[in-house]
């Protein structure tokens, strides 16, 4: 059945004027059939150059993405609490020490701290100055030869001035330290005006660590794994809880009564709690250093001492003490 037909309401001669801020596409259908014209097609499959530098533009996009977003998850941990205005960064560093591994068991970091979504682990402690946490500056270099460590301190505006050995205690700056990516593990020192030393990781999942011996054990775990033994287990235990209330805080009959017990001790074998190193001699090793107890000790605990310092990650922490 025929349709009625309509006049044409303009002219096909008609011009339209364009904008000239848009950029110009072919017109379709002025080719003739449905093939591109020659100085369009690509052949063999290839793809259009400017299509090549559109996905490189994006890549690059989502790179710098990437970083933003784990730099402000790092931040988080520090920005939003409200005990981290910070006023002064000090040092940044890699690990890049060559020393054999003193651990050589496997610890998995996604089971410990967490499944990685793209933003850097970044422990941030907050320390005194005034009680340097010598524990944990070795097990920071102990960390070091296991992980790719991003290492910064800071210097909290509640302390007025810090002594020059504090502020590079995690070493030199690293010329990569703005790629956080790079990195699996982030450690931040905040010196600050703070009576107990205390530790964040994760400030939504997870309460702050007080106390020097607790995130010691935190930060050991990151490195070998807690004895499954029981009676080891408690050892341990027994033994950094004698370093930090006895060693460090007791009067003057508990310090000597605990290096008795670590001469006895040591007497019988090379290390405190079995044939290898373990959380129990870095504590103790720290406390008696700090308390300044190591020249009246047993001739045990001093042969002790010189076998922890020729392992490297303790030599260190004497410095810190001039």
């Amino acid at each position: 059945m025929p349709m009625y037909q309509v006049k044409p309401v303009c002219g096909v001669d008609i011009k339209v004027d364009l904008p000239t801020c848009m950029y110009k596409l072919p017109n379709v259908h002025a080719q003739q059939g449905n093939s591109c014209s020659s100085e369009h097609a690509l052949q063999n499959g290839e793809v259009d150059p400017a299509v090549k530098a559109l996905e490189a533009r994006q890549d690059e996009i989502l790179r710098k993405l990437y970083e933003l977003k784990a730099a402000v998850e790092g931040l988080a941990k520090t920005v939003t609490t409200p005990d981290a205005d910070l006023d002064l960064t000090v040092s940044s560093s890699l690990s890049s020490q060559s020393s054999t591994a003193v651990f050589t068991g496997t610890t998995d970091l996604d089971a410990l701290l967490g499944k990685d979504l793209g933003a850097l682990r970044d422990i941030v402690i907050n320390a005194n100055p005034a009680q340097p946490p010598l524990t944990l500056l070795v097990l920071h270099r102990l960390l070091c030869q296991r992980y790719r460590v991003l290492s910064t301190v800071h210097v909290h505006s509640s302390v007025s001035s810090v002594p020059p050995q504090l502020l590079s205690c995690l070493g030199p700056r690293h010329p990569d330290s703005h790629s956080r990516h790079m990195f699996q593990l982030g450690f931040t020192l905040i010196w600050k005006d703070v009576p107990k030393l205390q530790m964040k990781f994760s400030v939504r999942n997870m309460c702050p660590i007080d106390g020097e011996a607790n995130v010691a054990r935190f930060l050991f775990k990151l490195l070998a794994p807690y004895p499954s033994d029981p009676a080891l287990a408690t050892l341990v235990d027994s033994w950094v809880d004698a370093a930090f209330f006895q060693l460090a805080q007791g009067s003057s009959e508990e310090r000597a009564a605990a290096l008795r017990d670590l001469g006895s001790a040591l007497g019988r074998s090379a290390w405190l709690s079995g044939p290898d190193l373990s959380l129990a001699d870095v504590a103790c090793y720290c406390c008696v250093l700090q308390s300044g107890s190591a020249p009246s000790a047993p001739a045990s605990v001093r042969r002790w001492i010189k076998s922890c310092e020729n392992l490297g990650c303790f030599s260190h922490a004497k410095t810190l003490l001039l």
